[in-house]
């Protein structure tokens, strides 16, 4: 009876383990992407904007420094395809550029993808309504020609242009609301969330590293560990020993 307690007993703990993994395997990632690190790791270099992520980032200092650039070597990219943009729009562009090359805490929402310039992407990450809504106010009078930025550029100048066909409007014309803009413009990278800052349901692009990073906590409840719980496996493995009835599916409820 006691050596069949104590196989049981490590057939669940092993069970535990494994099931337990997958959650943490989410957390302190980076993204494979273009020009992001293998691993997050300090770096006290860190330029203007992307300042918040210095303790544990997926960017070095000189992808943050290009962040701030017009048409920088990161994408070619260019803000100003209809126009000058405004310095106040353009600082929200800055700030999603630095959250994007950044973030160590986008696991939940990564998604492997089949592309020629990265490997992986961000797919409907919860923005928070603020953030959303701040962007969106701050760019609604700048002029753009494409609903998604991602692609149907043309691109033979180097940079991207407005394609033949089309014609620059503003961005309230484009995108009618902040939740359309957010969701459209990087191929439903963002979702708009209703959830406040703070909250610890939805993720901030802005935020002041002095009081910690709040995204850690959202990451956290994506990805199913529970914020009370220093280890919620220990609970798990300390009664793993004392089961004397055989395993049943209802452990995998």
């Amino acid at each position: 009876m006691l050596c069949g307690t104590m196989i049981r007993g490590a057939v669940l703990l092993a069970w535990v383990l494994c099931v337990g993994a997958a959650p943490q395997d989410l957390m302190d990632v980076c993204m494979d992407g273009k020009h992001q690190k293998v691993e997050p790791g300090k770096e006290d270099a860190l330029h203007g904007q992307c300042t918040p992520w210095k303790d544990k980032s997926c960017c070095t200092a000189n992808t943050s420094q290009e962040a701030h650039n017009d048409q920088s070597y990161l994408y070619n990219f260019n803000w100003d395809h209809c126009g000058i943009m405004a310095p106040a729009c353009k600082t929200h562009f800055i700030q999603d550029t630095c959250f994007y090359e950044c973030s160590p805490n986008l696991g939940p929402w990564i998604q492997k993808v089949d592309s020629s310039w990265r490997k992986e992407r961000i797919l409907d990450v919860p923005l928070c309504r603020e953030d959303c809504d701040g962007w969106y106010n701050d760019c609604k009078l700048e002029y753009t020609c494409m609903e998604n930025w991602h692609k149907g550029w043309n691109w033979t100048s180097g940079t991207n242009q407005c394609p033949n066909g089309t014609k620059c409007r503003r961005v309230f014309e484009v995108f009618p609301s902040a939740a359309d803009f957010c969701e459209k413009i990087w191929s439903n990278s963002y979702k708009y969330s209703d959830e406040r800052r703070g909250s610890g349901r939805c993720m901030q692009l802005w935020f002041n590293a002095t009081n910690g990073n709040p995204n850690v906590a959202v990451a956290k409840h994506y990805a199913g560990i529970p914020s009370s719980a220093r280890n919620p496996r220990i609970g798990l493995l300390l009664l793993a020993p004392l089961s004397l009835a055989p395993l049943s599916l209802a452990w995998a409820v």
